[in-house]
């Protein structure tokens, strides 16, 4: 095999960098090859070069590299790129950073920089610095592709990006000129080629280099995901490849050399190639499946070298981008409860969860009504649990805890730009999130008349648009939505929307309130001890009055008094122990785990300003008592009397501030601010510990 060796001549300036590039081919071609170095500054390029193929490593030193070459040698001169570990290092810099580039020339300082910026990497400021440079920049970081012994002394952070690789058209035309190209679909080329970032990223732009060669790019589609088919000006494939393959099933050797007409004709080429215009982003049907197909014209030049079909299956997309919206939820967005977690022996319980099952079958709203604490979230869950979207995200969102503007950002999404505080990139709406799975809208009853608006839009049109956007949204979302109000007559009042109302009602489910399922109390009792680790027994007396209780709270009033009893430590609870007689005090604290979750950020992100907060809080509940709604100015000097220091404009950042977390109203012009249901419990929670 020796004899068949093919002779490789790498040319540089210096023998470091020859050294460099020569182990570079030798490691990927191996037995295929021989190479050898010919380099200026050992002059051992003097001894003339004869090879079958000389790669030179720029432009710069052609005319002085041709002068030795003493056969009809291939010619390549070499495409550099850097590695992912060197690329993410520049990457990682903050935006705006100044470093000077340093290499062993300005030629090739210069040439590093243009490399690098052609790669993406603009939002650092780079100069080239060199040996034989008379002025350094007072810079105190250098980047160096391998050359820290030219970094001046001064500066202080010293970046090494690797030596400069071989890019991925430079071995592939070494393979393609050399008669090796079978090589490339191996691992090791594959491999290589995901080491580096290739100076051509996209695939129109490798597909828009005309000098490429037609073998060249059929191997380059093979590492791709993407079915990708080529055919020439003429319309006959050349290329296709292996994901290509699956997708189409035609087998390549009855595909290389047909009419692309002939076999697909559901792919526009015939229009690509007659137009000169990209068809984006079609649906079509093959064997039986939906296939998204984009086809781009080859033009270089104003001359049509042929067109490339970039194919997928649609449920393959489906399933990347519920990958990808799965990353992007929160573990809270997950459904964890199932039918089984709801507990109860009464007949009123059973039926309501055989309802609720059959209910799981279909794809249709599901309004569930109860009164507040009966479980609505749960069966919502155990209902998503149960359906054909148990594999998708399941959303929850309260409507009534979160102010108008901030419930439809989160809802619909924004553009970038779409209001002042808006993100930077815009925000995905939970409708979006919930795409292929359940959305849960709490509280449905509480939501305003213009949201209800555009709730009924994207459930009749099934597609949402963006706060400042201007395209329509696919979402395929099966909506639960739940209310502890009549429905029924918010509609004859004005205040819900009757259409809304039937969108939402197709298939109604109503959750039996505890006093009308009394027998599943005990039952109940037992599970939450053992869930709050509470090691008492109930008297008889005890028993009697917890069944005769009227249970006003519901599941979750028992729960709260479960977990009560379970922390004061007694082996024997009677009946004078029981938390009964305060029920107000008990009552008003009621709060659902999403409240919960809102006082806890509450809590951490006002953690050192907490008392002054509750001192406002308090002063409007005092206010609401005497039917006043307190200004900005009638907290400042209630406070002044009372010896806390703080400024009208701190009083106005803290109520700015409980309004964002739905704890005060703020009225316009005069109208003061009023303390809401939700303050006042907030307000009993926090000062009772």
């Amino acid at each position: 095999m020796g004899l068949n060796k093919k002779k490789i001549g790498v040319a540089t300036l210096y023998t470091n960098a020859a050294e460099f590039y020569c182990k570079q081919i030798e490691s990927l071609f191996s037995d295929y090859v021989t190479v050898e170095k010919y380099c200026f500054d050992d002059r051992s390029i003097e001894k003339g070069i004869q090879c079958d193929l000389v790669v030179i490593l720029s432009y710069t030193i052609f005319d002085a590299v041709k002068k030795y070459i003493q056969n009809d040698s291939e010619i390549i001169i070499m495409n550099r790129s850097l590695s992912n570990i060197g690329f993410e290092k520049i990457k990682s810099l903050p935006e705006g950073t100044k470093a000077m580039l340093v290499n062993v020339s300005a030629e090739m300082a210069i040439e590093t920089i243009s490399l690098i910026y052609q790669l993406g990497l603009r939002h650092i400021a780079l100069t080239p610095v060199y040996p034989e440079i008379k002025e350094l920049p007072d810079m105190d970081i250098a980047i160096t592709p391998g050359e820290e012994k030219y970094v001046p002394n001064t500066v202080k952070k010293v970046i090494n990006i690797g030596d400069r690789v071989l890019d991925m058209s430079c071995i592939t035309d070494i393979a393609v000129k050399l008669g090796l190209d079978h090589m490339l679909i191996t691992q090791k080329f594959r491999d290589y080629f995901k080491s580096i970032v290739p100076v051509s990223f996209g695939l129109e732009k490798i597909l828009g280099n005309s000098n490429r060669l037609e073998s060249y790019l059929d191997v380059l589609l093979q590492i791709l995901d993407e079915g990708i088919i080529g055919v020439n000006a003429k319309g006959m494939i050349y290329s296709y490849n292996e994901s290509a393959e699956n997708i189409m099933s035609f087998r390549r050797e009855k595909v290389i050399g047909s009419y692309a007409v002939d076999l697909f004709p559901q792919i526009p080429f015939d229009t690509v190639l007659s137009s000169f215009q990209s068809e984006k982003e079609k649906i079509i049907k093959i064997n039986g499946y939906d296939v998204v197909v984009t086809v781009h014209p080859i033009v270089h030049l104003n001359t049509l070298y042929g067109a490339v079909a970039i194919v997928r299956k649609f449920s393959d997309i489906e399933k990347k981008q519920h990958k990808l919206r799965a990353q992007l939820i929160h573990k809270g967005h997950r459904a964890k409860y199932q039918f089984k977690d709801i507990l109860g022996n009464s007949k009123s319980i059973h039926k309501c969860k055989n309802i609720a099952m059959r209910m799981a079958k279909s794809d249709s709203s599901v309004l569930i009504m109860g009164e507040s604490g009966t479980g609505k979230e749960l069966f919502a869950q155990a209902i998503h649990n149960y359906s054909r979207r148990k594999n998708y995200q399941f959303v929850a969102i309260n409507c009534a805890a979160l102010p108008e503007n901030l419930l439809e950002s989160e809802l619909f999404g924004y553009e970038e730009g779409a209001f002042t505080g808006a993100k930077k990139g815009g925000k995905i709406g939970l409708f979006e999130l919930a795409h292929m799975g359940t959305l849960f809208l709490d509280e449905i009853g509480e939501l305003s008349i213009n949201l209800q608006a555009r709730l009924l839009r994207v459930l009749q049109e099934r597609a949402v648009m963006r706060i400042g956007g201007d395209r329509l949204i696919n979402v395929d979302v099966r909506i639960i939505s739940a209310t502890n109000r009549d429905l029924k007559k918010l509609v004859k009042e004005g205040l819900f929307r009757q259409d809304l109302y039937f969108r939402l009602n197709v298939l109604p489910l109503r959750i039996p309130p505890l006093r009308e399922r009394k027998e599943d109390i005990l039952p109940l009792i037992i599970q939450m001890k053992k869930q709050f680790h509470g090691n008492f027994e109930l008297t008889p007396k005890a028993v009697e009055k917890f069944l005769q209780h009227n249970w006003e709270g519901n599941v979750r009033e028992l729960s709260n008094y479960i977990e009560y009893l379970a922390h004061l430590g007694e082996k024997e609870i009677d009946d004078m122990k029981l938390p009964f007689g305060d029920e107000e005090a008990f009552e008003d604290v009621f709060l659902d785990d999403d409240e919960k979750q809102i006082i806890e950020r509450f809590r951490i992100k006002f953690l050192n300003q907490m008392d002054t907060y509750i001192f406002v809080l308090k002063e409007l509940e005092n206010g609401y008592r005497d039917r006043k709604r307190l200004g900005r100015r009638s907290i400042y000097q209630i406070a002044s009397q009372k010896g806390l220091f703080l400024s009208e404009q701190e009083i106005r950042r803290i109520l700015i501030d409980l309004e964002s977390y739905n704890m005060v109203e703020i009225f316009k012009g005069r109208g003061g601010t009023k303390i809401t249901d939700f303050g006042k419990r907030v307000l009993k929670y926090l000062t009772m510990g």
